[in-house]
């Protein structure tokens, strides 16, 4: 969990910071001679936290967690180390996998709520410093357009891509063989795939929370 979530906080405060900055930009061009200003709050908010909150998060957890997940269990693999666990009677998959995989499943969501929080944060920035909104205007419409549903949507999703990087992640290590050259190829794997499954899972749930086909 400290891997995973606590020394991730500085990359996914600086991602989420800038996603929320550029999502109030792009949508106050939207809005330019069709909506009112005073929905742009709604439009950030919901925007961050049912889609761009979970998805980038995950994204950029994966290409740094993900990584390293394949590429310690890779290193022990191909240096016979799980084999060594084998020996003492201890399960590679009880010892390596569910530690991570619960830590996926606890810190993807806790991040995420972290990601959502400074993503609004940095659009209020923006449109109080540029697009000459006030904060009461923005922080109003936020809680104007707020519902649990959309939290909840974007957690349920943040669950999975946790479980998605955990797995693939181990998936990856454990199937390494070519030493060091190896263990490179099932790195790069490990955040390829790991990353079309998030977007893949992230069409599928939102299907299925929000009832379109």
């Amino acid at each position: 969990m400290l891997f995973m979530g606590v020394n991730s906080l500085p990359l996914v405060f600086l991602t989420s910071l800038f996603t929320g900055a550029v999502t109030s930009v792009q949508a106050a061009y939207q809005f330019t001679d069709l909506l009112s200003m005073r929905y742009l709050g709604s439009a950030v908010s919901k925007a961050v936290i049912i889609e761009l909150g979970p998805v980038l998060t995950a994204l950029v957890v994966t290409g740094r967690v993900g990584a390293a997940i394949a590429a310690e269990i890779g290193t022990m693999r191909v240096t016979e180390q799980i084999d060594a666990l084998e020996t003492m009677a201890l399960n590679p998959v009880e010892y390596l996998v569910v530690p991570r995989f619960i830590g996926g499943l606890i810190m993807l969501p806790v991040l995420t709520i972290f990601a959502n929080l400074i993503a609004i944060l940095g659009g209020l920035g923006v449109a109080v410093s540029f697009l000459n909104i006030t904060s009461h205007t923005f922080l109003t419409s936020v809680r104007s357009f707020f519902e649990m549903t959309d939290l909840w949507a974007g957690l349920t999703k943040s669950f999975a891509f946790g479980a998605i990087i955990a797995i693939v992640g181990c998936y990856q290590g454990f199937n390494t063989s070519g030493g060091a050259e190896g263990v490179g190829r099932s790195t790069t794997k490990a955040v390829v795939v790991a990353s079309v499954m998030i977007l893949i899972s992230d069409y599928i749930l939102a299907s299925l929370i929000f009832g379109t086909s």
